[in-house]
């Protein structure tokens, strides 16, 4: 009798032990994918996205947040492919966590105030949205509330563009890459705080013009002003005093038929900068990310720098 409760011990020990492998089987599985899909509730409106979190991922350690907004027509996970998931292999090398939100209708109510959209014309508070969102990822993710970044592409640039408007008070730095300012933006809003802004363009590009004007100049999709116009603008926002000329960079990609450069402007006194890189020959594209049309719609994508890792680099100095 004691042998046949001994064998029922032993054997439910190891079947404890096996639920136990396979229960941790499970969780590895889905902390080694690391993409986790969550929903918020924002004005009655249920708003998703998607959360990458590093290897090893625990709530005891607060760990920065890069939020990254995919273009007009896109969605959370064409923005995971656009970088070629560069951000999601930064934040396993560097321990922070990236969400990708969806825009309704896979576009952002960026402030150009279009009929076209419904994002835009039903005026979803997509600012609202990402400041709740900001909320959620601290206290369910222990973020480090002090280094929250917002990067974006396309529709998601000017997303971010006014986010840098409008959220400053959450938002350490931003780096928009393929937008300008919405003149509506320009011309009716006034930044909340002062904010650190790495800006990427490619002088080539068919939809948002280097010069500014109307959005690949198609009256129905809004007007920007000019990259140039919008560096400067930030550069006396963030009163920089110190500007240094344009420079080339190395030609890494001497077939890839882009050279980039650099302008920088600075405050000597609170560290505060600006960067804009510009693309010769650049098109609609994302710096070293996936190709998703073919050139002659889009242009060229360059390969002599790394879009993902600069602007990880430039976020990485600035805490709030």
């Amino acid at each position: 009798m004691a042998m046949l409760k001994n064998k029922t011990l032993v054997i439910l020990i190891i079947c404890m032990i096996i639920v136990g492998f396979i229960a941790g089987l499970v969780i590895y599985r889905k902390l080694s994918n690391r993409d986790v899909h969550e929903y918020i509730t924002v004005d009655g409106i249920k708003r998703d996205f998607l959360i990458h979190l590093p290897p090893n991922y625990t709530k005891n350690k607060p760990l920065p947040l890069v939020i990254a907004l995919h273009g007009g027509g896109g969605n959370a996970q064409d923005m995971e492919k656009l970088t070629n998931y560069g951000f999601n292999k930064l934040a396993d090398k560097e321990k922070f966590i990236v969400v990708y939100p969806n825009g309704i209708g896979r576009h952002w109510n960026d402030g150009r105030n279009l009929s076209i959209y419904y994002t835009q014309r039903e005026n979803i508070n997509d600012v609202k949205f990402i400041s709740n969102l900001i909320d959620y990822m601290i206290e369910n993710y222990n973020v480090n509330s002090s280094r929250v970044y917002v990067t974006g592409m396309s529709n998601g640039a000017l997303m971010t563009y006014r986010l840098a408007y409008e959220l400053s008070n959450k938002i350490a730095a931003v780096a928009p890459v393929d937008g300008s300012i919405p003149m509506n933006i320009y011309l009716n809003e006034t930044p909340v705080s002062p904010i650190p802004v790495l800006m990427i363009n490619n002088l080539g590009d068919p939809f948002i013009l280097w010069d500014g004007g109307y959005i690949h100049n198609d009256t129905s999709l809004g007007k920007l002003i000019g990259v140039e116009e919008t560096a400067e603008f930030w550069a006396k926002e963030d009163n920089c005093s110190e500007i240094k000329s344009k420079e080339y960079l190395p030609d890494n990609d001497p077939n890839d038929g882009t050279r980039v450069w650099l302008r920088e402007y600075k405050n000597n006194t609170t560290g505060l900068e600006v960067l804009l890189y510009g693309i010769d020959g650049g098109g609609h594209t994302w710096p070293d990310g996936y190709q998703y049309l073919s050139e002659s719609i889009i242009g060229k994508t360059s390969r002599d720098i790394n879009a993902c890792n600069i602007i990880w680099e430039f976020f990485k100095r600035y805490p709030m």
